[in-house]
């Protein structure tokens, strides 16, 4: 999140200096290297690299003398209780506080701005830690939550549906409307100014309710399975309501990734210390734990029927394709896959697992417990079965028949519902996939 900030504010004109504790991580940012995938961002990233308006270095203090603005990007991981960690964002509240004292005295307020998603009340709480620190210089501390989505993150910077901003002065307004203004023109997205507290909140709430239709429709995936529905019919119909739409309506294995997860939990918490508990969440996050769980439930059915041995699943081999929690990111935070993957060989499989982006991330998390393979194809090698576990657009288109070739048997467990019953069992496929018959 942060370096895409820092790209996209470049590439609207502003002078941008990007600052990490990570030395190395600094050093290959300033060779050109980009440390994450994220489609569009390392075009934009190199082009202001080498025009000299995007720079980066280890020293916080090297920005904070002539700066209109300072956004905190750091990580606020889930803490055991469930609250959102907030060490690194106060680290680098108090490292802002004395590097103040290098700004003018008669300089305009150093606009703080808490980028990272944090709970109701760390604006005061970062206020106060600056303030703590002794500085004499003006500045206010807002909340500037981002709404970016993994795989889309530049598009969706650029040209924003809309931009929340909790601060109490005009003044920290108008920075943040001129930094702004240039993608809130290219997408007529709507600006909302409001109290920090509610800023925090919003951010919280709009994931809630994202996970929560996620939540939804898997449940009524599972009910379609039972009574011999098609999930498929059910979302396009219930979606073409005004009042609900089709977004977040496709079933699949759960939702994962460094956010829904995380930011669930932190406003669960939330709910608990102000006496308020939250119970459709509760149920939000036990039905997501649930269906994590369904791929695999699917495959040990499928063997039991077939197999009919107490251990159904020892010696036998799978292809997973799809290893992170969505396409287009590297990101395997919570994926699904890896607990797939842990199922699977705690029942004695062995598996092969393919991924455009994330084999790098796998590798370093698992090591051999797996096996890497070079192509889709490749992967299938030898299997039992094909899994598919994220939904990689390459794999929709392709050659299935290659595919089948390669393994032992015409079998697949699509998470995804990349393919359609009919045309899988015209095709002499056992299929099965989320909320549809299996064939």
């Amino acid at each position: 999140m942060g370096l895409v900030a820092a790209a996209c504010f470049a590439e609207a004109g502003n002078s941008v200096l990007g600052v990490d504790v990570d030395s190395s991580k600094i050093q290959r940012l300033q060779k050109g290297e980009v440390p994450i995938f994220e489609p569009g961002l390392d075009e934009i990233f190199k082009r202001h690299l080498g025009a000299g308006n995007l720079t980066f270095s280890s020293e916080l203090k090297d920005g904070i003398a002539d700066a209109h603005a300072a956004f905190i990007c750091v990580g606020t991981p889930q803490s055991e209780d469930g609250s959102a960690d907030l060490r690194f964002v106060l680290q680098v509240a108090e490292q802002i506080g004395k590097a103040l004292n290098l700004r003018p005295k008669d300089a305009d307020p150093l606009i703080i701005v808490d980028k990272s998603t944090v709970p109701v009340g760390t604006a005061a709480r970062v206020s106060s830690v600056i303030a703590g620190t002794g500085t004499d210089r003006a500045f206010e501390v807002i909340s500037n939550p981002e709404f970016l989505r993994e795989g889309s993150a530049i598009q969706d910077f650029l040209k924003p549906d809309r931009v929340v901003v909790g601060c109490d002065s005009d003044f920290a307004e108008d920075v943040m409307k001129a930094l702004y203004a240039p993608f809130l023109q290219a997408s007529g997205g709507k600006w909302f100014r409001m109290d920090p507290a509610s800023a925090e909140l919003t951010k919280y709430a709009a994931n809630a309710m994202l996970a929560l239709r996620i939540s939804f429709i898997n449940e009524i995936a599972g009910l379609c399975e039972s009574i011999g529905a098609d999930v498929d019919h059910v979302k396009v119909a219930i979606g073409a309501d005004h009042r609900i739409g089709p977004a977040f309506l496709n079933p699949g294995p759960g939702f994962g990734g460094s956010c829904f997860p995380k930011d669930l939990q932190a406003l669960l918490k939330t709910g608990r210390e102000h006496g308020h508990p939250l119970m459709a969440l509760s149920a939000t996050v036990e039905a997501n734990r649930h269906q994590k769980q369904a791929l695999a439930s699917k495959v040990r059915k499928h063997y039991d029927v077939v197999g009919g041995a107490p251990a159904p699943l020892a010696g036998r081999h799978f292809a997973l394709w799809g290893l992170a929690f969505k396409a287009h990111t590297d990101d395997i935070r919570e994926s699904m896959s890896l607990e797939l993957i842990d199922s699977l060989l705690a029942l004695g499989a062995t598996i092969s697992v393919h991924d455009y982006e994330a084999m790098p991330a796998v590798k370093a998390k698992l090591g051999d417990r797996v096996t890497y393979a070079s192509d889709p194809l490749a992967c299938c090698e030898g299997a039992d079965a094909l899994l598919i576990a994220t939904e990689w657009p390459q794999y929709k288109v392709a050659d299935l028949e290659a595919a089948a070739k390669k393994l032992k048997a015409k079998v697949m467990f699509d998470g995804r519902n990349l393919f359609r019953p009919e045309a899988m069992k015209a095709a002499g496929w056992v299929y099965h996939s989320i909320g549809r018959r299996s064939v």
